[in-house]
């Protein structure tokens, strides 16, 4: 499925074709073509980080959703970008339930339990209810969607998400009249989580997130189970996480055990503490700043002190042709 246009898209430093597909070897047909000769990548690079190979090894699934995962239907969009180095995927991450470095989550996210998980459906829903991980994925077909991820640190990376449409679980559930919105809720259980027993801590546990109900049900918003042909890794929101690529990745919530409809528009945590950074639709934009940091440029992971990958930065990160109508009489200066 052909889910966005990457002709405008630099080709520098494209990930080998025959790397991924080893490390994936259930994907049959090809993710792109002509990838070979831009390649500048070794597979050593890509895959091999010995400062994360206990947390590689502690994030191994349960085997219903290794082998569902093994059966995803590959991504057939033609790649003419960069996809980002699976250690940077799971060695750079925002997860602050585990700390606020970026190289927290992978340190201490080793003996956390996604599995077994249930999350709560709840709401102006027809069937609402507590369902098992594996019921929820029941009868649905996984499929590769490979994504670019902008944070709003302006940080970036290019991501083969394994998932599913989020639309195609909430219809599930029976959405009545008064479902407007859709929030979404992280785990909280402090002692799996340091950070949320942390007498420091700002943040008003646990993490919430949201979006409107047409953001939710749009074709490009997906729930992820896994990246790069893997069950998804504890420090990238394991074993169930939201993915909009045309919103700032911190909307993209992690862990999630619940998700509610709802007639209003929901609390998300970071609109809470700092309404004036950070907005409730958080969609990409390059001529909206931070108050602290343009949004302009971003820098695309790897990228070094003496080789920094800078790259200017796409409005609704490179996905206007299909959603920028979701916004079409709003004021996206206001509503940022």
């Amino acid at each position: 499925m052909i889910i966005n246009k990457l002709a405008d898209i630099r080709t520098s430093e494209i990930t080998p074709e025959h790397i991924y597909l080893a490390r994936r070897d259930f994907m049959r047909g090809t993710i792109a073509s002509g990838l070979l000769g831009a390649a500048t990548l070794s597979s050593s690079n890509v895959f091999a980080d010995s400062s994360y190979s206990a947390a590689e090894n502690a994030n191994k699934g349960p085997e219903w959703l290794n082998q569902k995962i093994a059966q995803a239907k590959a991504d057939q969009q033609k790649l003419t970008e960069s996809l980002t180095p699976y250690d940077s995927v799971t060695g750079h991450n925002n997860f602050y339930e585990f700390g606020y470095d970026k190289t927290d989550p992978a340190k201490k996210s080793q003996n956390f339990k996604p599995h077994p998980w249930q999350v709560e459906i709840t709401g102006a829903v027809g069937k609402p209810g507590k369902y098992n991980l594996e019921d929820l994925l029941k009868g649905i077909d996984l499929e590769e969607r490979v994504y670019r991820l902008r944070c709003v640190e302006a940080w970036s990376m290019v991501i083969p998400w394994v998932g599913f449409s989020l639309a195609s679980l909430l219809k599930r559930f029976e959405p009545d009249s008064k479902a407007q919105y859709v929030s979404f809720v992280t785990l909280k259980d402090a002692k799996q989580f340091p950070e949320q027993k942390s007498v420091l801590s700002t943040i008003d546990w646990p993490y919430r997130e949201g979006l409107r109900i047409d953001e939710a049900m749009h074709p490009l918003t997906i729930l992820a189970v896994g990246l790069y042909g893997k069950t998804l890794p504890n420090q990238n929101g394991a074993p169930l996480r939201l993915v909009v690529p045309w919103k700032y990745g911190f909307k993209s919530i992690k862990s999630i055990v619940k998700i509610e409809l709802s007639e209003h528009q929901p609390q998300t945590t970071w609109n809470q503490i700092a309404p004036a950074e950070y907005g409730f639709y958080a969609n990409v934009n390059p001529t909206v700043d931070h108050p602290r940091w343009t949004q302009a440029r971003e820098r695309r992971l790897p990228s070094g002190l003496f080789s920094p990958n800078i790259i200017p930065t796409q409005m609704f990160n490179g996905y206007a042709e299909q959603v920028a109508s979701l916004y079409k009489d709003q004021d996206l200066k206001k509503y940022y």
